[in-house]
């Protein structure tokens, strides 16, 4: 059950640092922190689980679906809201 939550937490930091990502660059704002959000949301998801595998490793598989659900709930939940606030 740690691991699962652990993952959740992991995943929602992710989907943060991919919606800030996303937000600079679909902005037209590229610079420092940009890059940074890109290497941190691309690094962050390996440091997340080679850490598990080391401390964890009876519910490695647990972080991973946590990860994977909390990041495929919240990109299902940003895709409603920003379509319903498209059609109004």
């Amino acid at each position: 059950m740690l691991g699962f939550i652990i993952g959740a937490v992991s995943g929602a930091v992710q989907f943060f640092l991919l919606l800030k990502f996303t937000g600079s660059i679909t902005g037209g704002k590229f610079g420092k922190k940009t890059v940074l959000f890109a290497v941190t949301q691309f690094l962050f998801p390996f440091a997340v689980l080679l850490l598990c595998a080391f401390v964890l490793t009876d519910e490695l598989l647990l972080v991973v679906g946590g990860m994977a659900a909390v990041l495929i709930g919240s990109a299902v939940v940003k895709f409603i809201i920003t379509s319903r606030t498209a059609k109004k």
